[in-house]
C-alpha cells in the first residue's frame, strides 16, 4: 500500500497570552499586546502625555524654540 499525500498542514502550538504591559492580566487577540481597549488607551495617553520617552545623544538648543531660518 502507497501512503496519499494531503494538504493538511501541521497546527502549530498555541502560545501562551503574554502579560499585558499595563496592568498584567493575559493579553487578548483584539488588542494584543494589551488586554482591552481601555489599556491601549492608557498607553496611548503616556505616549501623548510624554511619559514614556526615548534615549538620543541629541544636544538641545540653547533658546529651547524653533530654529531660525536661514538667510538668503
Amino acid at each position: 500500500m502507497t501512503e496519499r499525500q494531503t494538504n493538511v498542514v501541521p497546527l502549530r502550538p498555541r502560545r501562551r497570552a503574554t502579560p499585558c504591559p499595563i496592568c498584567a492580566k493575559p493579553s487578548t487577540v483584539d488588542y494584543r499586546p494589551f488586554c482591552s481597549k481601555r489599556c491601549a488607551d492608557v498607553d496611548l495617553h503616556k505616549w501623548l502625555g510624554e511619559s514614556y520617552r526615548a534615549e538620543t545623544d541629541e544636544v538641545p538648543d540653547e533658546m529651547g524654540g524653533p530654529p531660525e531660518p536661514a538667510d538668503h
